[in-house]
């Protein structure tokens, strides 16, 4: 009984606060346009507070906190508008995905692992530099 009265004081207190303000009614002598500019800067700090908070949930990101990944994209490769090849690998397997609205299906299971040559050497656009870089120094 003593907790359920500890836990009704406050909402009794923000109960009382809207007959506070009644009482508290500003008189024909107070100054309209100071009033209106107190309320407009109280709008514009609870504006900022709200696009400060989504900034920093987007920096921060969730609070729930993550485990371990296991699970890593190796490439996506788009077939269309909305389909595409997702390679990914789940607990040292490597699956070829493909994806579309509403549906991924698994394609094959790779028996050994792709390596990833774009990160290591260079991808086609390097090699066709280097071509061209080296057809440009002959005489």
């Amino acid at each position: 009984m003593l907790l359920r009265r500890l836990m009704c004081a406050p909402l009794t207190g923000l109960l009382a606060l809207p007959l506070t303000a009644a009482a508290a009614e500003p008189g024909p002598g107070t100054n309209l346009t100071g009033q209106l500019v107190q309320m407009g800067l109280g709008l514009l700090v609870v504006v900022g507070l709200i696009f400060l908070l989504g900034y920093l949930m987007r920096r921060v990101g969730p609070l729930a906190p993550q485990g371990g990944q296991h699970i890593r994209v190796i490439s996506l490769y788009p077939l269309g508008p909305r389909d595409r090849l997702a390679l990914v690998e789940v607990g040292g397997r490597q699956l070829l995905l493909g994806i579309s609205p509403g549906r991924i299906t698994t394609l094959h299971v790779l028996e050994e692992p792709v390596t990833d040559d774009a990160g290591a050497g260079g991808g086609d656009f390097a090699r066709k530099l280097q071509a061209m870089l080296k057809r440009d120094q002959k005489p």
